[in-house]
């Protein structure tokens, strides 16, 4: 009888992991001052990505980014978030070069820790990283430069915002 509690302890834990986990809320500056609230999206599907300028992987993300966007338009909203030592004139080169049209918004850190689960025994983040958060705003799709690199390219991230897509339909019905 007492491993019964154990078993269930453990079985609450397996299923909590895979449980969508809430987005973490922020309100960011983007290059003209405007601030940028997660929340104000709700009902909508949000790719959120976290770049640096400079990186090679972080450039081709933001190509498959804008394709996703054109693709789906209006269902579909983007975001980007930088950090230090990203800085205005980076950002403004970067968003002319890379005809970024969503928001490039600027953190110092508090927002990117909380959707990378920064933590004392992996205090280093690896860029980029791409989040999924659907209409509810919980997070659905999470990739990485340290994971699997065919998450972060059209096919994984189109087929990430099909599902979303689609489950939004039906819950409509």
């Amino acid at each position: 009888m007492k491993l019964l509690p154990a078993f269930l302890l453990c079985a609450s834990a397996l299923l909590a992991a895979d449980a969508p986990r809430r987005a973490p809320g922020f309100s960011l500056p983007d290059v003209r001052f405007n601030q940028h609230d997660l929340a104000e999206n709700r009902g909508k599907i949000v790719i959120l990505d976290f770049v640096q300028t400079n990186c090679p992987a972080c450039i081709k993300l933001t190509g498959v980014v804008e394709q996703l966007k054109a693709k789906y338009g209006g269902q579909v909203v983007t975001m980007s978030i930088v950090n230090p030592p990203d800085n205005l004139t980076t950002v403004g080169q970067f968003i002319s070069t890379y005809k970024v049209t969503g928001p490039v918004l600027f953190d110092c850190g508090q927002a990117t820790a909380s959707y990378v689960l920064i933590r004392p025994d992996r205090p280093t983040v690896h860029f980029p990283h791409v989040f999924i958060i659907d209409q509810d705003g919980s997070i659905r799709y999470h990739a990485s430069s340290d994971g699997n690199p065919a998450e972060l390219e059209a096919p994984a991230l189109g087929a990430a915002v099909e599902g979303l897509l689609q489950r939004g339909q039906s819950q409509k019905k």
